[in-house]
């Protein structure tokens, strides 16, 4: 039996996804202070609150033309996501891939996300 942590961490998953992969819709279960890591390996460095990781999301969105959930596990307020991403990158190269997405929820909101993905395939495929 699930818990109401989980159920609600799964409901705010939910609208996420459903909202991002219509492009549209996901921003409204993301916390203010919300902290991002991943998309630059070399650089940890979170982007905090939530226009920083909108404007995260505008540059990545470009690349995506559709997502799937291919996995999803939740343990109260934490989460795992496998999503399953196909891209075209600028210079024409149409690549299928999955990112690991781990996330915390906390008071009804998505506060946190940390990615890992092949991060050699994008900076080969998008110019500098």
């Amino acid at each position: 039996m699930e818990n109401s942590t989980s159920t609600s961490t799964k409901q705010l998953l939910e609208t996420y996804y459903h909202g991002f992969a219509r492009k549209e819709g996901w921003e409204s279960v993301i916390a203010d202070d919300f902290t991002f890591i991943g998309g630059n390996m070399t650089n940890p460095e979170p982007a905090v609150g939530k226009a920083a990781y909108i404007e995260v999301i505008k540059r990545f969105s470009r690349t995506f033309q559709s997502m799937r959930v291919k996995e999803m596990i939740i343990d109260g307020s934490n989460a795992c996501v496998t999503g399953n991403y196909d891209f075209i990158f600028p210079n024409g190269a149409a690549i299928n891939g999955d990112v690991a997405e781990i996330w915390k929820a906390k008071d009804g909101k998505l506060i946190s996300l940390r990615i890992f993905f092949d991060t050699l395939t994008f900076d080969k495929n998008i110019p500098k």
